[in-house]
């Protein structure tokens, strides 16, 4: 007998939208795609059924689930993916009938970000969401909580986790809470040394795959990765940005939004997220090729307005124009500034409204003793210096600086 090795192919997955009239479910079952893709499956199918609720044993009806069934036996489908959250009687009961595993929504969504989790606070976070997302389902959950193989649902924190009981699984949160309560006390001390030497960061945000790694590479040189995919960046990236006027900004990336993004990950992700809430100036970034640029920005304003920025300078920002026929074609959406990360088009524009929305920065004529030499580096650091002189005296600085660096340079201050 001879064994061959069977190359690795990628799971084939059926898509199921199930219409309540609550969403639109084409934009949801298009967006669904591109997360199954993200995931590394293939979608080989979709189905949507309307319905006014959802079925309670198996979300659509009895009628749907023979065909779903069929599908799978017919086309040797490995994973159904149903864009809603499932409960564990349903995923069961869908299990049972189809043959093949169920994923729901919630599931995929936390399933891209344990594969894309880089840093020890992201896995962190990625693992508290799962944690908590699986908590609920541990009763009667069975087989579900056996899913150790490879494939789309079963990326996670582990056997064990996903091998033990309430109660251990209630104390792995906790540990990771206070995991994460000490990286979040540690931010905020940077945050905290931010803001007391005076720099000012500038926030990028926005719907996932908008393309603001490729835009703050073109900013910054940062060499951040960049994917064709949803949620390709995850872990924040703070770079130095000089601006046109010379001023120094810090600009941060920051992990992309979505509609009906599970709040188990808003939970997990919000220290994160107050980072660029806490920013001075935030890029609403969006793609322009996308027909539904519009409601990608709000979806991030809402966001945005639920974690309590909505005194913070936001700038929309249409990526991607090089996709459409000319920037002619794309729509203008309020004050917006088009660009192309990719080919850099429109990226001075962008630069100038930065530093339009900037906090004022004001002219001083500084005369700074040899002993204020740290204060006079912080000056260089985030203020624009327009002459610097060497005198016996100590050193003559013409420049403009933030308000929140003047309580520090006052004493100093000559004109």
């Amino acid at each position: 007998m001879k064994l061959h090795e069977m190359k690795d192919r990628k799971e084939r997955a059926l898509l199921v939208e199930l219409d309540t009239g609550e969403w639109d479910a084409e934009s949801s079952l298009a967006e669904l795609y591109e997360l199954a893709r993200s995931a590394g499956a293939e979608p080989f199918g979709s189905v949507t059924q309307k319905r006014d609720a959802p079925d309670a044993a198996t979300c659509v009806g009895s009628g749907m689930m023979e065909k779903i069934a069929e599908f799978c036996r017919a086309y040797a489908v490995d994973v159904v993916i149903f864009d809603c959250e499932l409960t564990p009687t349903q995923l069961r009961n869908i299990e049972k009938s189809s043959g093949v595993r169920a994923v729901d929504r919630t599931m995929l969504i936390l399933d891209i970000f344990a594969a894309n989790a880089r840093s020890s606070e992201g896995r962190l976070q990625v693992e508290l969401a799962q944690l908590k997302y699986l908590l609920p389902r541990l009763a009667g959950g069975g087989k579900g909580l056996s899913r150790l193989g490879g494939g789309i649902g079963t990326r996670g924190p582990g056997e064990s986790q996903l091998e033990t009981d309430r109660r251990h699984i209630r104390r792995r949160i906790e540990s990771l809470n206070l995991q994460l309560g000490e990286l979040e006390r540690r931010r905020a001390r940077q945050t905290s040394r931010r803001e007391k030497d005076g720099v000012v960061t500038v926030a990028l945000v926005g719907y996932t795959n908008a393309g603001k790694s490729t835009l703050m590479n073109a900013l910054t040189g940062a060499g951040v990765l960049t994917e064709d995919r949803l949620f390709a960046t995850l872990d924040p990236t703070a770079r130095a940005l000089r601006l046109p006027g010379g001023e120094r900004v810090m600009l941060i990336d920051t992990v992309g939004f979505l509609r009906r993004l599970p709040h188990h990950l808003i939970d997990a992700f919000h220290a994160t997220l107050e980072q660029a809430a806490g920013a001075d100036v935030i890029l609403n970034v969006c793609d322009a090729s996308s027909p539904e640029a519009s409601e990608h920005l709000k979806v991030t304003q809402s966001i945005l307005d639920s974690l309590g920025c909505g005194d913070r300078p936001v700038i929309p920002v249409l990526n991607k124009c090089d996709l459409a026929p000319g920037l002619g074609a794309i729509p203008m959406i309020g004050r917006a500034v088009r660009v192309s990360a990719k080919t850099r088009e429109g990226l001075p524009r962008l630069l100038d409204a930065i530093e339009d929305n900037l906090p004022d920065y004001l002219p001083v004529k500084l005369l700074l003793p040899f002993s204020q030499a740290r204060l006079a580096e912080r000056v260089r650091a985030v203020g624009a210096v327009q002459n610097e002189e060497f005198a016996p005296d100590g050193c003559h600085l013409t420049a403009r600086v933030p308000q929140s660096l003047m309580s520090a340079v006052w004493d100093y201050i000559v004109d």
